[in-house]
């Protein structure tokens, strides 16, 4: 049966995943989401970089991850520079501390080419989601008047998650954009 709440709940996802994956895109701002996904080798088990520090923003364009474990900060140290990040982690002693270059027109504009392909993966994922939902009702026996009533629903939904999609794109553009 047409269930407009599941079609719905798939598109949030869809929304959520690519507000994730923009997080992971950095705007010149300390931003602990770049940091996401940075495995460190800690007594041989791979572990989230979160799972073994604090991370805290000290200043606009800095990163402090002040290690649970004072034996980890090596480990920890190892794990930023293999993440080819493009900035070198400083190490005190207590603390590691990242900070964030400036981004070049040239660096900003890759990084809004890099965002744009995203938000396109999320209208295919959108895209997909429309297409699984359109088999399902064609699959029942409905009438015409109501197979056309559930698309017709279908493509609107597609229509308003294309423009959260354009919206999300726009914001993250200009902010990469400003200076």
């Amino acid at each position: 049966m047409f269930n407009e709440n599941e079609i719905k709940t798939k598109m949030e996802k869809v929304i959520e995943s690519l507000e994730t994956r923009f997080t992971t895109v950095r705007a010149g701002r300390a931003n602990p989401n770049i940091l996401n996904g940075i495995m460190v080798n800690y007594y041989g088990v791979p572990t989230p970089i979160q799972s073994l520090a604090t991370i805290s923003i000290p200043e606009a364009r800095q990163l402090m991850i002040k290690p649970f474990d004072k034996s980890a900060l090596k480990d920890l140290e190892k794990a930023l520079y293999e993440a080819e990040l493009g900035m070198a982690p400083t190490n005190n002693g207590e603390v590691l501390i990242l900070t964030i270059p400036e981004l070049t027109e040239e660096t900003r504009k890759n990084y809004v080419k890099q965002v744009k392909d995203m938000a396109e993966e999320a209208r295919i994922a959108l895209r997909n989601v429309r297409q699984d939902a359109n088999n399902g009702i064609k699959k029942q026996e409905l009438s015409e008047d109501i197979e056309k009533g559930y698309l017709d629903k279908v493509q609107k939904l597609i229509d308003e998650y294309n423009k959260v999609v354009e919206e999300k794109f726009k914001e993250k553009e200009k902010e990469l954009l400003s200076i």
